[in-house]
C-alpha cells in the first residue's frame, strides 16, 4: 500500500483534496491510502514513515513558522528520496522554485474554486500510472529512440515490425499507431527472441498476434493487418505452428 500525505493550512482546500483523493482511490481500487491530512508541517512529518516511499501533496503557501511547502519538500526528499511531490499553489508558475530547492516535483495543482479536488484526482491517476510503469518488468518493454524522444512500448502492444523505405529505418506497428525509428529487423529478431517470428525479410511479427495464415497467397494476418510471407518465413512458421494451421 502506498501512503499519501497532504499538508495545507486551508481547511476547505484540504478537505476538498482529501475527499477527491479518497474517492478516486475507492473508485479505481488503487492500492493507496490517505494516511495523513495535516494543517502543519510537523504533523505530516510525524506521520510519515522514514524509508517508505510515499506521495505528498504540499501547499506551497504553507504558513507554519519556518516551514513552507519548499522547506517541507526538502525535508521529505531527505527522508524519502524516491517519494512523489505534488505542489498545491495559488500561482501558476513556480517550477523554478523547485529547481532552486532540488525537489523534482511531479506536478503542480493551481487552487481554483470547485476545480482543485478534480485536479488532484487526475494527478493521482498520473502518479499511479507512473508507479505501475516503474514496476513493469524491463523485459516486457521495448525501448526505442525516435527523433524527438525515447519511448517505452509494452511488448504486448506490438503487432509487428516492418522494414521502412528509408535506409536503416523500421516501422513499429500497434493497433493504434505506426512509429518510425532507426533499427534493423535482424537486430530486432536477435533481441526479441522467441516472442516474434520472421515472416519475411521485411516483416517480424509477434507470435501471439498471428490470427491466420494464407499459405496459397503467402500472407499472414496479424492484428487485422496483412504481412507478407517468404519461403524462409513459411518454413519458420510451420516449425513454430507444428501443423496447427
Amino acid at each position: 500500500m502506498i501512503p499519501i500525505y497532504l499538508c495545507d493550512d486551508e481547511e476547505a482546500v484540504r478537505h476538498q483534496i482529501q475527499t477527491a483523493l479518497e474517492w478516486k482511490i475507492f473508485m479505481e481500487n488503487y492500492d493507496m491510502k490517505v494516511v495523513c491530512a495535516a494543517s502543519a508541517a510537523q504533523e505530516l512529518l510525524d506521520a510519515a514513515e522514514d524509508g517508505r516511499r510515499g506521495v505528498y501533496f504540499l501547499d506551497v503557501d504553507l504558513k507554519d513558522g519556518a516551514w513552507d511547502g519548499f522547506t517541507l519538500g526538502r525535508e521529505l526528499r531527505r527522508r524519502d528520496p524516491h517519494g512523489t511531490l505534488i505542489y498545491i499553489t495559488s500561482y501558476g508558475d513556480l517550477a523554478w522554485k523547485t529547481f532552486q530547492y532540488h525537489l523534482e516535483a511531479f506536478d503542480y495543482i493551481v487552487k481554483e474554486q470547485e476545480q482543485t479536488g478534480p485536479a488532484a484526482a487526475r494527478c493521482l491517476e498520473a502518479v499511479h500510472t507512473r508507479l505501475l510503469d516503474e514496476r513493469r518488468d524491463p523485459a516486457e518493454v521495448f525501448s526505442l529512440r525516435t527523433r524527438d524522444e525515447t519511448r517505452h512500448m509494452p511488448l504486448a502492444d506490438i503487432l509487428f515490425f516492418e522494414t521502412a523505405p528509408k535506409a536503416h529505418h523500421v516501422f513499429l506497428h500497434t493497433a493504434d499507431c505506426r512509429i518510425d525509428f532507426v533499427g534493423s529487423l535482424n537486430e530486432l529478431e536477435a533481441e526479441l527472441g522467441g516472442r516474434f517470428v520472421r515472416l519475411h525479410r521485411a516483416y517480424l511479427a509477434a507470435w501471439d498476434k498471428i490470427e491466420a495464415v494464407d499459405w496459397r497467397e503467402n500472407k499472414v494476418r496479424v492484428g487485422g493487418r496483412t504481412c507478407l510471407l517468404s519461403r524462409a518465413g513459411r518454413a519458420e512458421l510451420k516449425k513454430k505452428l507444428g501443423g496447427s494451421l
